[in-house]
């Protein structure tokens, strides 16, 4: 067994993004007091929007109005009411901004303020450029809901920045889709895809430099200037940032730490350093995060198990077969079998083995 992860103080995200669960909870016929007391979470918080509060007790509580509620698609009803201006301060800087991508690198760089939890990456490609969206949290929680508020609170900032008529060519989740796709056409209205290997969208390059008419040079200025204000990330922010950064390179390959010191603007020796003394060590944050994205993957049945190897930097299976053992115990065959019957997806434990057997051979 590896050593035991090390403490970190949770991440948290604004008040602002309850701002509206509320309303979503009394249209499904839930009690929001009651949900929010549950979830350990006071009703102020909804009148707060600056407050900060834990992110994984913010995931924690949509994902259980989505089950208590039958709603598979509660976050993303959330999110289908968001204007840029929940995005608070941020979003003044964010709306003066010359073109879409400097938008973008403002919200990455100033997501400190908004949510801690969100990692995000641009990746250009040909014709396409790829917006990739994850959301870390301790112990690869669920984060079907959050990751839907998410996506549609992001596709909503890009349509007040480039007109309502906008769409991405297609918009991606990494989980499974829901029964009734309705809401998700009338959201987003482009193509959609489901158990992706990536969250967020694939956009016309094109988009990424197109002129902000409403851009105003002095605006921003004094927007900057204000929000530079409001705070600093939090003294642990390097190991934050690794795990990020770990998130979205790690399932395309470049998982190493001179990818990932390269990806942070900085050297290997300058990352080890900032590291430790933080009380951290880059190869223990990335093991934290394959176990995340190692549960997260397990439970997503149309991946194979050599899709879920490549994902988490493994060549063979049998690599990553050996790693999981030694991580939790058992092979990751038998983790299927177990979460199958514990959840009642699966009621012939062996017919889970043949599944993920059968995927791995396809």
């Amino acid at each position: 067994m590896s050593a035991p992860a090390t403490a970190r103080t949770p991440a948290t995200v604004r008040g602002a993004a309850l701002a509206n669960f509320a309303q979503v909870a009394g249209e499904v016929g839930l009690n929001p007091r009651r949900a929010l007391r549950e979830a350990g979470l006071d009703w102020d918080i909804l009148s707060d929007p600056d407050r900060r509060i834990p992110a994984d007790r913010v995931a924690a509580l949509l994902e259980r109005a989505a089950h208590d509620s039958g709603c598979e698609t509660f976050g993303l009803r959330m999110a289908e009411q968001r204007r840029l201006s929940d995005f608070g301060a941020v979003s003044l800087l964010i709306a003066h901004q010359p073109t879409l991508r400097d938008a973008l690198e403002t919200t990455v760089r100033y997501r400190h303020l908004l949510n801690e939890a969100l990692a995000m990456h641009v990746e250009e490609a040909g014709d396409v450029f790829i917006l990739r969206e994850e959301l870390i949290l301790p112990d690869g929680g669920a984060v079907r809901q959050a990751c839907e508020l998410a996506i549609g609170a992001m596709f909503r900032m890009l349509s007040s920045l480039l007109g309502p008529r906008w769409r991405p060519y297609s918009v991606r989740f990494a989980h499974p889709a829901p029964v009734d796709l309705a809401v998700h056409r009338r959201v987003f209205g482009a193509e959609l895809h489901f158990d992706s290997d990536f969250n967020g969208f694939v956009c016309p390059l094109a988009d990424l430099d197109r002129i902000n008419p409403a851009a105003d040079p002095a605006m921003a200025l004094y927007a900057k200037r204000y929000v530079d204000g409001l705070g600093r990330p939090r003294p642990d922010a390097l190991s934050l940032e690794v795990r990020r950064a770990a998130h979205l390179l790690l399932p395309v390959g470049r998982g190493s730490i001179a990818q990932i010191a390269k990806w942070l603007g900085m050297n290997v020796r300058t990352l080890q350093r900032r590291l430790e003394a933080e009380g951290h060590d880059f190869s223990r944050l990335l093991n934290e995060v394959r176990r995340e994205l190692a549960m997260r993957y397990l439970a997503n049945p149309a991946l194979s198990m050599a899709e879920v190897s490549r994902l988490l930097g493994y060549g063979q299976p049998s690599s990553f077969s050996r790693w999981f053992a030694a991580e939790f115990g058992c092979p990751p065959t038998d983790h299927i079998t177990r979460a199958s019957l514990a959840d009642g997806s699966e009621q012939d434990p062996a017919h889970a083995i043949r599944r993920r057997a059968a995927m791995s051979a396809a």
